[in-house]
């Protein structure tokens, strides 16, 4: 099973294009985590109120339906950038060099045919809601809003998927080692590594920080 993985950089096209989407990855996942915490404060609020005053959040319900799409899909790609889905490697793992890559080019081709298809069926559910103006039971919130957000993600998804393509066709092609703009999975060993030095790092930043003060 994948777990984390390590991203290689260099001056190339691909790993320019990589990283430029990365930074719009990261906003889109960024925009989801915040969706979050104001559920959890909205969760907060509707608990005291409906306990303390007998005032729940009116729609309460409504708008964690609405939310609930956006803080799901909006960092898949994010996601699928790190190699942070679960995924069964058994057969992929004993793999090395062109045979690695040919597969991991084939199962990545399998997700972005899967993923176009799934982004066009979700912009047309997206503009039936418009058309219609569906909107949410309670206090009638216009669903369209929500259900825009799924073909904005996989379209997102869909660019990264077809940057990966590239990264592993040139990985192929070249019979690299170890290529740029594509998750290369690690073992339990060297993820407990680079969390270490990750950790080690933040105690250094730390200490400076407070040594200038």
């Amino acid at each position: 099973m994948a777990g984390a993985s390590n991203i290689l950089e260099d001056r190339s096209r691909l790993s320019r294009l990589d990283r430029l989407l990365f930074k719009l990855e990261t906003q889109l996942a960024l925009a989801g985590g915040l969706t979050i915490l104001f559920l959890m404060l909205l969760a907060v609020a509707q608990i005291l109120g409906r306990k303390l005053f007998n005032l729940p959040v009116p729609g309460f319900i409504d708008l964690v339906e609405s939310a609930m799409a956006v803080f799901a899909f909006l960092g898949i790609a994010f996601c699928q950038r790190l190699g942070g889905h679960i995924r069964m490697d058994i057969f992929i793992g004993t793999l090395r060099g062109r045979p690695l890559w040919a597969a991991e080019f084939v199962g990545v081709l399998t997700m972005l045919l899967l993923t176009m298809l799934l982004t066009v069926g979700s912009w047309l559910h997206f503009r039936r809601a418009w058309v219609l103006g569906d909107s949410s039971i309670d206090i009638a919130i216009p669903l369209w809003p929500a259900k825009l957000m799924v073909p904005i993600a996989l379209s997102l998804l869909t660019l990264r998927l077809a940057l990966q393509l590239w990264g592993y066709a040139r990985a192929f092609r070249e019979n690299a080692r170890y290529p740029v703009a594509v998750p290369l999975i690690e073992s339990a060993a060297e993820q407990a590594a680079h969390q270490a030095r990750a950790v080690s790092d933040a105690d250094k930043d730390e200490k400076a920080s407070h040594g200038t003060d």
